[in-house]
């Protein structure tokens, strides 16, 4: 009769103990490393209220991307619902803090603005007394019927006057009058003055009558020709209904090409003399606009 050894791999728990005793980390001094993080465990209370929840016969036998395990369709909504608002205080809790922190940053901004405003309006008023301020509304010294005419005066020319309302040219005619002008000659000095005023675009024709090193044109290119130096770009002919005075593009200040027949905003073009004409230059700090370009429609 024939036998055979068995060998048994059970593992006895003495051994398995002495396996972990070898496993065991020690540190510099040789003293062996406790780990002291804490376990936690479910209270009763919780595993009862598990069990119960998991054999409710509504609840989710499995987990799953859209569901929880354990939970009843309605305990899922109203966790989730928790989840959001609790989310939206707090979005909402950060957004006003933030929309404070703007508004008073605003409101600080606006009063130096101002501050800064009224300080170089002082100054101004220095060479200047209409801008004081202080001075009070040269429209309040008027008769009744001046007044009239100013207000109808100003209506008409807030229509020609691009930039400009109808208070602030009011005030200004408002102004001349007082000064001692009569009503037409206040809106003749009043629309030269503000047509003409730094930044506005003026009448080719009035180029050579302000007294300003840049200007503000607009008209169609009637012609361009050849340079005679390779540091311009373009040269030719500008012109409107008030009159044509020739421009120059350099290389240099990187402007855009322009052609014949196009119609050109010019902003911050420099004035020129030469053998008793003026023309414009476009520098770097020009701007060219072309208000009629890309217009399919037409």
């Amino acid at each position: 009769m024939s036998s055979k050894n068995v060998t048994s791999e059970v593992v006895s728990v003495d051994e398995q103990a002495f396996e972990k005793a070898d496993e065991a980390e020690f540190d510099e001094d040789g003293f062996k490393v406790v780990d002291e993080t804490p376990e936690f465990q479910a209270t009763v209370q919780m595993e009862v209220q598990a069990k119960v929840d998991s054999n409710h016969p509504d609840a989710r036998v499995e987990e799953g991307p859209d569901h929880m395990f354990g939970k009843t369709l309605e305990q899922e909504e109203r966790i989730k619902a928790r989840e959001a608002e609790l989310e939206r205080i707090s979005a909402q809790a950060e957004l006003g803090t933030q929309e404070g922190r703007e508004k008073r940053t605003r409101d600080i901004a606006a009063k130096r603005s101002a501050e800064r405003r009224m300080t170089f309006q002082k100054r101004r008023a220095s060479v200047n007394p209409m801008a004081d301020p202080d001075r009070p509304d040269p429209r309040a010294e008027l008769e009744q019927e001046q007044l009239a005419a100013v207000n109808e005066q100003s209506m008409r020319l807030a229509e020609k006057l691009n930039g400009w309302s109808r208070a602030a040219i009011s005030r200004r005619l408002a102004e001349a009058v007082v000064n001692g002008k009569d009503i037409m000659s206040a809106v003749v000095g009043v629309f030269e003055e503000l047509q003409t005023a730094p930044g506005q675009v003026i009448p080719i024709g009035t180029v050579e009558d302000v007294n300003r090193k840049e200007v503000s044109i607009e008209g169609t290119v009637t012609q361009l020709w050849d340079a005679d130096s390779s540091a311009i770009q373009q040269v030719g002919l500008i012109e409107d209904k008030s009159g044509r005075t020739k421009f120059t593009s350099w290389v240099a200040s990187d402007q855009p090409w322009m052609e014949e027949g196009e119609r050109v905003r010019i902003h911050g073009a420099a004035r020129n003399w030469y053998q008793g004409r003026v023309s414009v230059a476009l520098t770097g700090w020009s701007t060219v606009l072309f208000p009629e370009r890309g217009r399919w429609w037409e």
